[in-house]
């Protein structure tokens, strides 16, 4: 990011950690002439480069990891599902929806989605075209497996889905690893 604004005559000045997410990023940018970078821009370039981000193999590492992910995920669907068992999803973040594009998952593997926001109820996911349903739905037709699409937040749905899981229903955690949790 530095260099693509260094690149432009801009200046990353200051940066900070937002606990949202796993730590989103918030950069405070403006005309390379009219300031210096904060301390907290140097330490997050050293944090950088003490992960790895600086060299090649730290993203041929996660290409290999994401790409067994989507192996392990699709062939635990595909196996759940030539068993009979009916596979929903759980979230409609965003991430949910990149996961969803990068596995090629659609409304043939995940009958639906369901979200507590009323705003996403009613309505499809981008590009995959899967419905968007209340959270309600798990208890009226008590599927199989929920795959959990905001698996950031997979204790707290699964405690509010105490009764859908009292029921038999189960929960498929796909990050960082796929586990199935009943």
């Amino acid at each position: 990011m530095v260099r693509l604004f260094e690149d432009h005559g801009l200046r990353v000045v200051h940066v900070e950690r937002l606990p949202v997410h796993h730590g989103q990023l918030r950069a405070f940018v403006q005309r390379a002439e009219e300031g210096e970078p904060a301390a907290s821009v140097d330490e997050l370039l050293e944090a950088e480069r003490a992960a790895g981000f600086d060299r090649i193999e730290t993203f041929r590492d996660f290409t290999e990891r994401t790409q067994r992910l989507k192996g392990d995920l699709r062939q635990a669907l595909a196996r759940l599902r030539a068993d009979g068992n009916r596979v929903v999803g759980y979230g409609a973040p965003a991430k949910g929806n990149t996961l969803l594009g990068f596995l090629q998952l659609g409304p043939e593997e995940l009958e639906y989605i369901a979200d507590r926001s009323a705003l996403k109820q009613g309505l499809y996911t981008p590009g995959t075209h899967i419905p968007v349903v209340p959270p309600e739905r798990l208890l009226e037709d008590q599927p199989d497996y929920v795959v959990l699409l905001a698996w950031n937040f997979a204790e707290e749905i699964m405690e509010q889905q105490a009764e859908y899981r009292r029921r038999g229903g189960r929960f498929i955690v796909p990050v960082p690893e796929v586990r199935i949790v009943s």
